[in-house]
């Protein structure tokens, strides 16, 4: 996640691609907390990281997702 924050700046294009990238890193996180857990001999520090990590892909592919979508006047 070391790309910058600033979507304005990006093309459709370019917010499309990182968009795929950071679900499939959300799904990806998803699993590895849920294995943890499932293990429970897990760090919690490892697993509120995963956790928090997981938060901030969550809040980002909402802008991604809100910036490509056209607003639509009724």
């Amino acid at each position: 996640m070391n790309a910058p924050t600033d979507l304005s700046m990006k093309t459709d294009e370019v917010l499309r691609v990182e968009l795929e990238v950071f679900k499939r890193e959300h799904r990806d996180l998803d699993d590895a907390i849920q294995a943890l857990a499932d293990k429970g001999t897990s760090d919690q520090l490892t697993l509120q990281r995963l956790k928090k990590r997981k938060l901030r892909l969550k809040d980002l592919i909402a802008q991604i997702e809100d910036r490509l979508t056209p607003d639509i006047i009724a």
